[in-house]
């Protein structure tokens, strides 16, 4: 089973203590999280004399069984070595699922017979979904080595992420309503941007003295350098927080992210939301409906919330606007006739869209 972020931590405490073990596998989307834990393996690593560092990339042709070899071949200068494999695609292929297991099979004799650890071998994957999870080559994966999943930060959890990093450099925001304000703020601004966060709490270590940080000393240094992208969108959407939403259409906009595009992800979300209150209203189980529809993440806390608000009527309108809204993005206009729903559309259809929000809110 998979290591939260936070679990591998304590392990990487207890490994500084006893050793490395020889494989681990870090997978997640988030550039930030996932640099700061590499760090953090690295500088185990190193403490124990693996100081000859090794990076391979798994490119169209790459050599497999250079994997295999990692762990064999002796460093030119006797030192004790870190291998790195990114794989960006998180797809190994056929060869490359065979090799994986094979090099799993050796790692797992090496941990049974007790051998010293002269090679340390970190793979990183993108996050993984739960069919890949079921895999053959990524279960050999989690069984042999030590397996991380990288979850990015909630939205609802930002705002005490950003209070723990400022602890970290020895401020803190005013007590009370004034600094959760200051806070939301802080988040709205950074929100799917954790590098751009991560360096605007270091900026405003540099700005002010360690303690208390106003609002005002807030909403002075922090700049506006969110970044959102559809799925953040839908996920608005099915909270209902109209406010987010349309500032994430607001900052689409703004990046020029296609409107058909847009336009299809949240249709495909209210689909799949039609489709669950239809199967509630005949008596279904909504877990059942949920797993069969293939939610999982956030969204199985959201959907449940999302269909105690919207009755089938209101989902139905939904779809309505929503095929209004795909005609005015390919060009067609809205014409007398087509029912009294399209005939209240905006003519800017970004415009139609934030009144979509509305009728989720």
């Amino acid at each position: 089973m998979m290591l939260k972020a936070d679990a591998f931590e304590a392990h990487l405490a207890q490994a500084k203590k006893n050793g490395p073990h020889p494989l681990y596998v870090l997978t997640g989307d988030e550039p930030l999280l996932v640099m700061e834990l590499q760090d953090q393996l690295r500088a185990m690593v190193i403490a124990h004399g693996h100081t000859e560092r090794e990076v391979m990339v798994q490119e169209k042709g790459f050599d497999w069984s250079s994997l295999m070899n990692a762990g064999q071949t002796m460093s030119l200068f006797g030192d004790k070595r870190y291998v790195e494999l990114r794989m960006p695609t998180g797809k190994p292929g056929r060869d490359g699922a065979d090799a994986i297991k094979q090099f799993c099979a050796q790692i797992q004799a090496q941990v049974t017979a007790k051998d010293p650890v002269d090679t340390v071998t970190c793979i990183f994957l993108p996050r993984v979904d739960f069919q890949t999870q079921k895999s053959a080559w990524f279960t050999a994966l989690d069984e042999a080595g030590v397996a991380v999943r990288i979850d990015p930060i909630d939205r609802t959890h930002l705002p005490n992420w950003i209070a723990q990093r400022l602890k970290k450099q020895q401020q803190h925001v005013e007590p009370g309503e004034a600094g959760q304000r200051a806070l939301q703020f802080m988040a709205n601004q950074i929100e799917g941007n954790l590098i751009a966060a991560h360096q605007e709490v270091q900026k405003l270590g540099l700005l002010y003295p360690e303690g208390v940080l106003t609002e005002d000393n807030i909403r002075d240094a922090v700049l506006n350098v969110a970044r959102y992208d559809v799925f953040q969108l839908t996920e608005s959407l099915l909270a209902g927080d109209l406010a987010r939403f349309n500032r994430m259409v607001d900052g689409l906009q703004g990046e020029g992210e296609p409107l058909v595009l847009i336009l299809w992800s949240v249709t495909e979300e209210v689909r799949l939301l039609n489709r669950l209150r239809q199967g509630v209203d005949q008596g279904d189980n909504l877990s059942m409906l949920m797993k069969m529809n293939r939610v999982w993440g956030n969204k199985e806390r959201l959907i449940p919330q999302a269909l105690q608000r919207l009755n089938t009527d209101r989902l139905q309108k939904a779809l309505t606007v929503l095929s209004g809204l795909d005609k005015q993005s390919k060009g067609l206009q809205i014409r007398k006739g087509d029912g009294p729903v399209l005939e209240k559309l905006p003519s800017e259809p970004w415009d139609g869209l934030r009144m979509l929000g509305r009728l989720f809110a």
